[in-house]
């Protein structure tokens, strides 16, 4: 078995709403910063032990689907590094 850190970013999908990312956005343009759009993002960082990244990206895939994200709002990204 491998040490792996899988990291699992989980994001409304684009069209559901969401007020935090909007009001850091209006916040961040009275600042000064000119914006397009800004989506904000929970991310997760696994520690777990596999037998391959391909199987350590399995689990935490499973871990989106069943806990992490809402696959009717939520899309996910993960990555998988070895420790």
């Amino acid at each position: 078995m491998t040490a792996y850190t899988a990291t699992v970013t989980v994001r409304l999908k684009h069209g559901v709403l969401d007020p935090e990312a909007e009001t850091t956005k209006q916040a961040l343009e009275r600042l000064g910063f000119e914006l397009e759009a800004l989506r904000s993002a929970d991310r997760f960082e696994v520690d777990l032990d596999a037998d391959s990244a391909e199987a350590a990206h399995e689990r935490a895939s499973e871990m989106a689907e069943r806990l992490l994200a809402n696959p009717t709002i939520h899309d996910y990204d993960v990555e998988v590094d070895e420790r």
